[in-house]
């Protein structure tokens, strides 16, 4: 019975697998339903200051912050945006694939790129395509905290208010719901007209400024970015709870389908060997 022996110990193996599996599944739905709530929260707050700079950048067409020029340096920046923790299904992958296939095409355009990493598996990832990583932030746990991202973020905030990077990209996972994420690359820096699209009413919008208009409007913008950063953690926090949990829960049944399959496998040698001790009983009695 070494065969029986040791698909037992197989069996044993699988079923501690499926019950770590099963735990990591019910943390990451009860982690889940909590990211879920906070990135929600966060989309109005978002919603408003976009329509309150674009009002205010309507309000004043003779200033231009320095966010909404164009540059003409050869430089770019790229913002990513990923976990500290892996099991989370292709969600990783994905947006380091769009990452990668946006740093080939600004190599091939000539453009050298600097590079912000959120979250551990993409900082670990850009040290080995040999990106040029000015900054980065990991361990952010499971509440994202805004102190802690503006420092990072800030250097090419200020990189490209200097005209020293001609754009900043900005690379997440998008929820959509539990079952689906998707990975977006988008253009944060410059702000373009069609981003800071001004809700349509059938009034204008008049300000009362303090001090001035210039000072509203600079601090307004740079806390629409932050505020646009700020939501592409949380909607990446909560498509890492889903993903997680979706993949959790395919290890767990399909560690379910192996031990079936296993146990299966054991009956038959177990019944194979049985068979076998009869017919030698059986030979043994009638040669005697």
């Amino acid at each position: 019975m070494a065969a029986g022996k040791e698909i037992r110990g197989k069996i044993k193996s699988v079923e501690n697998t499926k019950k770590i599996t099963k735990a990591m599944e019910m943390v990451a739905a009860s982690k889940m339903r909590k990211a879920q709530d906070r990135m929600r929260a966060a989309r109005p707050y978002s919603e408003k200051i976009r329509n309150v700079a674009a009002n205010l950048g309507q309000a004043n067409p003779e200033y231009t912050h320095a966010f909404m020029k164009v540059n003409d340096a050869k430089a770019a920046g790229v913002i990513v945006i990923t976990t500290d923790k892996g099991l989370c299904g292709g969600m990783n992958t994905n947006v380091l694939r769009a990452v990668t296939a946006k740093l080939r095409d600004l190599q091939t355009a000539g453009v050298s790129t600097e590079a912000v990493a959120i979250g551990n598996k993409g900082l670990g990832f850009l040290n080995r395509v040999g990106a040029k990583v000015v900054s980065h932030v990991t361990g952010l746990g499971d509440t994202p905290h805004l102190d802690k991202l503006i420092g990072p973020v800030k250097v090419l905030l200020d990189a490209y208010a200097e005209g020293r990077i001609n754009a900043v990209y900005l690379g997440y996972t998008k929820f959509i719901n539990t079952m689906k994420q998707e990975s977006v690359l988008e253009q944060l820096l410059p702000l373009s007209a069609a981003t800071l699209q001004a809700e349509k009413t059938e009034h204008g919008w008049d300000y009362i400024y303090e001090p001035d208009a210039q000072a509203v409007i600079d601090d307004l913008l740079v806390r629409y970015v932050e505020s646009l950063i700020y939501q592409a953690v949380a909607e990446n926090m909560a498509s890492e709870q889903s993903a997680r949990m979706v993949a959790m829960k395919a290890a767990t049944d399909n560690a379910g389908s192996v031990i079936g399959e296993l146990k299966l496998v054991y009956n038959k040698t177990r019944q194979a060997a049985i068979t076998k001790e009869l017919s030698e009983i059986v030979s043994g009695a009638a040669a005697v």
